[in-house]
C-alpha cells in the first residue's frame, strides 16, 4: 500500500482514538480532504522543482507507533541544550514523556496541544488561533488532518520568559521505519517575550520521517526568539513548515541550522499585519555524502514601515545538493519597507549543487528592497597567506568556512546555543576551532 493511501484508510481510526470539540474535528475532516485531492508533493510543482521526496515515501512507515522504548536522561543529555536552564517539551516517538520534561503553568502555559485540544480552559485560544496562518498545501494539510500532539507555548501580555523553552522530539527505532506529525502552537500575547530551541533527533539508523508544522503568533511589542537545530542522523528526513503572523512593532526572528539528516526541507512563511514589524530569517547549512536541504522562505509585507532581514549562507561538499528559494512580496500598502535577502554559498567539492532563487515581487514605490545571491569557492589567497603564516591547510580552510558563516551567529541571542552551533561546525569541518564565544 502507497503511503498516501495508508494514511487515509487510517484517519478514521485515528479520529475515533483521540478526544476533540467539533470545531477541530471539521478543521481536520477538511485538512484530509485537501491532502487526499493534492496528494505528496512532486517535482512538477514549481515550489519542489528541486527536490524530491519518491526516495523517502517508499518506507513502510509506522504512522501511529506502537511499540515503546524507555530512554534515560543520560541516553540524550547531549542533544539538549543543558547548560543552562530551560523549559522542556519532549517527545519520544510522538508520546509525551513527563519524565524528561520540565512544564509549568505558572503566570504561562508550557505544555501540550493534546492538552489544548481537549479542555475547555484553552477553548478560546485554540478558536482563536489554531490553523489560522498555516498554509492549505500538501504536507501542512496532511498534518493538520492528524494534528494532536505537540508544544502548546501561551505567554500572556507584559510577560518575558525568564528561562528559554526547549522542544525536543525523539525518534528511537522501535519501529522499523516511523512517521511523526508534531503539532506546535506559539502565542506571545502584547509585549511578552519568549525564547524557543526546537529540535528533532533519531537515535537510530531506522528510517524516520517528520513532517513539522508550527504556527507562531506575535502580538503588539512582543518578542519571539526562534532556533531550530537539525543535525540528525542520516536516515532521518524532515519536512518543517513554519508560519509567523506579526502585528504592530512585533519582532520575530528564527535561525535554521542544518547540518544533519537525509533529506530536510525548511518551509519559512512570514505574515506581517501591522506597522513596525521586524522579521530576521538567518540559517547556516553544511552538509555533505548526498545531504540535501532546501530553504523555502516567503515574507509577505502587507503594512507600511516595516524591515525583514534574510541571510542564509551554505557550505556543501562531496555530492550534497542545497536550495535557497527566497520570496519577498510588498503590497501597494507597505510603503517605507526596508527588505534585505541575502544567500551565500560555498561549494567545496566539484560535485556539490546549490539551486538558488531569490525573488521580490514589489508593488509599493518607495522601498528599499535588495536581494543577492553568490556561489563560489574558499578565496585562495587568503587561505594562502594562512598557510604561509604556519596555520595547517585543514585549519585555514575552516576558519574561512567559520568566518564565512559568523555572520549569522552573530545575531544568536542565546550564548549556550552559539557555543553548541559552534561545536557543530567545528565538528562538521572536521576541526578544533580552538577559541570559546
Amino acid at each position: 500500500m502507497e503511503l498516501k493511501d495508508k494514511l487515509i484508510s487510517s484517519y478514521v481510526a485515528f479520529e475515533n482514538g483521540v478526544n476533540i470539540n467539533s470545531d477541530v474535528h471539521e478543521i481536520r475532516s477538511k485538512a484530509l480532504q485537501n491532502f487526499e485531492d493534492l496528494g505528496f508533493p512532486t517535482k512538477k510543482l514549481e515550489a519542489w522543482k528541486y527536490t524530491s521526496l519518491n526516495s523517502v515515501l517508499k518506507e513502510d512507515y509506522s504512522i501511529f507507533p506502537k511499540a515503546e522504548k524507555a530512554i534515560e536522561l543520560a541516553d540524550v543529555k547531549e542533544y539538549f541544550i543543558d547548560d543552562i536552564d530551560t523549559f522542556k517539551i519532549v517527545f519520544i516517538d510522538g508520546k509525551y514523556s513527563s519524565f524528561l520534561s520540565d512544564t509549568t503553568h505558572d503566570n504561562m502555559d508550557v505544555c501540550l496541544l493534546s492538552s489544548a485540544l481537549t479542555k475547555p480552559k484553552y477553548k478560546a485560544v485554540i478558536e482563536n488561533y489554531f490553523n489560522k496562518i498555516a498554509k492549505q498545501d500538501n504536507l501542512t494539510s496532511l498534518n493538520t488532518a492528524f494534528a494532536n500532539e505537540g508544544a502548546y507555548i501561551y505567554i500572556p501580555k507584559n510577560v518575558e520568559v525568564e528561562k528559554p523553552i526547549q522542544i525536543v522530539n525523539f525518534t528511537t527505532g522501535a519501529e522499523n521505519a516511523t512517521m511523526l506529525q508534531p503539532r506546535n502552537l506559539i502565542v506571545a500575547e502584547r509585549n511578552s517575550h519568549v525564547q524557543i530551541i526546537e529540535r528533532h533527533q533519531s537515535l537510530t539508523d531506522n528510517a524516520a520521517l517528520t513532517n513539522a508544522v508550527t504556527e507562531i503568533f506575535v502580538d503588539t511589542h512582543a518578542n519571539v526568539d526562534y532556533y531550530k537545530i537539525q543535525n540528525d542522523n542520516i536516515n532521518a528526513s524532515l519536512v518543517d513548515n513554519t508560519y509567523v503572523e506579526q502585528q504592530k512593532e512585533g519582532i520575530c526572528s528564527v535561525h535554521t541550522f542544518s547540518f544533519g539528516g537525509n533529506i530536510t526541507r525548511n518551509n519559512l512563511n512570514f505574515y506581517q499585519k501591522g506597522e513596525y514589524i521586524d522579521s530576521i530569517l538567518k540559517g547556516i547549512t553544511i552538509i555533505e555524502g548526498k545531504q540535501h536541504v532546501d530553504h523555502h522562505t516567503l515574507v509577505h509585507h502587507i503594512e507600511p514601515n516595516c524591515e525583514s532581514h534574510q541571510d542564509y549562507k551554505g557550505i556543501y561538499g562531496d555530492r550534497s545538493t542545497g536550495v535557497f528559494n527566497g520570496k519577498v512580496v510588498v503590497e501597494k500598502e507597505a510603503q517605507k519597507t526596508n527588505a534585505y535577502q541575502q544567500n551565500n554559498n560555498v561549494l567545496i567539492s566539484d560535485k556539490a549543487t546549490i539551486n538558488a532563487k531569490p525573488q521580490l515581487e514589489i508593488f509599493a514605490d518607495d522601498v528599499k528592497c535588495s536581494h543577492g545571491c553568490t556561489i563560489g569557492q574558499l578565496d585562495d589567497q587568503a587561505l594562502f597567506y594562512m598557510q604561509q603564516r604556519g596555520i595547517p591547510k585543514k585549519e585555514a580552510n575552516a576558519l574561512l568556512m567559520y568566518a564565512f558563516a559568523n555572520t549569522v551567529l552573530e545575531s544568536v541571542k542565546i550564548p549556550e546555543v552559539k557555543k553548541r552551533i559552534t561545536n557543530i561546525i567545528a565538528d562538521k569541518l572536521g576541526v578544533d576551532i580552538g577559541f570559546d564565544l
